[in-house]
């Protein structure tokens, strides 16, 4: 056994060991109710600024006098619990010095059980204020980095191709519809709710943008928990490669570009608006031109004639006159109609029972179709209605029935059949005749042209189909037309629900 001199002289070496460490190190114990210090180093002038002896003489100084009341409670309780349960202790909590200020530390330390009753703590107290001031900045930066990707509905992914692997920060998962929070997935996950349509552009791009040195983007949309598809605009770029030179991980970011690209669509539609209402326009011209110009130039010449004729011959050019003026009126009536159809800016809207209109015009043209023993079918439910314009729809009923008793067979009863459906959630409404029917490999593109007309009758003026196509898509909707020349013609009209 080493005597008292050797002991002494182990301790002194220890000590000054000890008293070199920067951290504070000090042995406690719990006894009798009470906590007190049996030893600490040097250090405890640095990390309290008190002495020694002050410490071992008062350890609840430190706690009334250095540490934060908001830290007090805490730091008793983890304290506590540590000594109860014999368990490491390690807690962050901050002090008031008066020289120093403000300062962060940490206490980490081990119970053990005394003998005859008792706990010691051999504790180590460490400075972690500058550890603390970087640890809040890099908060900060990462709080500021992260809203303004929220700001720009921008998310990160990154990609591990080797695990085929891709972690999603929360924003980007967001944009599909899940909560605000980080997620590594299989890439299949993301991969599988790309629009069908999109999906060879993007595994195109993929592989054009993954080799080394080349960057990656692409637009595409993706599938939301609801359903529905959002746009995106997805960056990103190869960071490590194999021997081989093939990517093993990529990294990027999606942005949300939903509205922008609803924006885009718009102002291409509203192009393509302007482009057919130009189109429109210039057709309308020309029929006003040309259809005047006849009629001013067939007057002209009867007038010229008149100047010349006896009275008998007068007599008969009055006649032809006033031919000429009705015809001028009607044409003049039916031009009127069209500018009404194309220049109104809103027509108002209201919900109308289909069945209630439909026998509104089978009351007004009962003469026409009793005279020509004309047989009706009707398969509309009572209840069902649309959301229309009033006048447009008695004006396309009217317009469908009457061509369908004109243009009957004479081979055959004529029959018209009524039929409603719904097609993908839009309401139909089929109006069928067994008539005399058009051959639309010869007249599909010029069928709801404006003075088109398919069959020889005296009372067409190619008018009505015209006007009818300009009244339903007026109103959102759209017309479709099958037809057999000597069977009969089906038109379906689509709907459109929204005001």
């Amino acid at each position: 056994m080493p005597d008292n001199n050797e002991t002494k002289s182990i301790n002194a070496f220890y000590k000054k060991l000890i008293d070199e460490v920067p951290d504070l190190i000090f042995k406690a114990e719990y006894t009798n109710g009470k906590y007190s210090v049996v030893f600490c180093s040097e250090s405890v002038r640095d990390i309290y600024e008190v002495t020694p002896e002050e410490f071992i003489a008062d350890p609840d100084y430190i706690i009334t006098h250095r540490i934060l009341p908001l830290d007090r409670a805490m730091f008793a309780k983890k304290l506590e619990v540590s000594r109860i349960r014999l368990k490491r202790y390690d807690h962050d909590y901050r002090v008031k010095l008066p020289q120093k200020g403000l300062r962060w530390l940490k206490v980490t330390g081990k119970p053990e059980e005394i003998e005859g009753g008792g706990v010691a703590f051999y504790t180590r107290v460490s400075d972690i204020t500058d550890l603390k001031l970087q640890e809040q900045k890099l908060q900060v930066s990462e709080e500021r980095y992260k809203f303004a990707l929220e700001a720009a509905s921008e998310g990160l992914w990154d990609w591990d191709i080797t695990k085929r692997t891709v972690y999603f920060s929360g924003q980007a998962m967001k944009i599909i519809g899940r909560e605000n929070k980080d997620a590594t997935v299989p890439q299949s996950f993301w991969a599988s709710r790309v629009h069908p349509d999109d999906v060879k552009a993007r595994d195109e791009a993929k592989r054009k943008g993954l080799r080394r040195g080349a960057s990656y983007e692409s637009i595409y949309r993706i599938r939301t928990d609801e359903g529905k598809y959002r746009w995106l605009l997805s960056r990103g770029r190869a960071v490590e490669f194999d021997k081989n030179g093939k990517a093993t991980r990529a990294i990027g970011m999606h942005k949300d570009i939903t509205l922008l690209k609803e924006k885009e669509i718009q102002l291409g539609n509203t192009i393509t608006i302007i482009g057919n209402q130009n189109n429109r326009l210039s057709n309308f011209a020309h029929i006003v031109s040309h259809n005047l110009r006849s009629h001013a130039s067939n007057l002209k010449m009867l007038l010229d004639l008149f100047k010349n004729a006896d009275n008998e011959e007068r007599e008969e050019m009055l006649s032809h006159l006033e031919g000429i003026s009705d015809g001028l009126t009607i044409t003049i009536s039916h031009l009127k109609e069209l500018v009404e159809i194309q220049t109104e800016v809103k027509t108002v809207k209201e919900h109308l029972n289909l069945r209630h209109y439909l026998k509104n015009i089978l009351t007004i043209l009962h003469h026409e179709i009793t005279k020509h023993s004309v047989t009706i079918e009707i398969n509309i439910p009572l209840d069902v209605t649309v959301n229309y314009n009033a006048a447009y729809l008695e004006s396309v009923l009217l317009n469908f029935t009457t061509n369908a008793i004109k243009y009957s067979s004479s081979e055959r009863k004529p029959i018209i059949s009524y039929d409603f459906e719904i097609e993908d959630g839009k309401k139909v409404l089929s109006i069928s005749d067994n008539g005399l029917g058009i051959d639309l490999k010869k007249h599909k593109n010029s069928l709801f042209g404006m003075y088109k007309t398919f069959h020889k009758n005296q009372n067409s003026r190619g008018i009505g189909l015209f006007i009818t196509k300009n009244q339903i898509e007026a109103m959102g909707g759209k017309i479709e037309v099958t037809s057999e020349v000597n069977r009969g013609t089906t038109f379906k009209i689509y709907f459109n629900e929204e005001d």
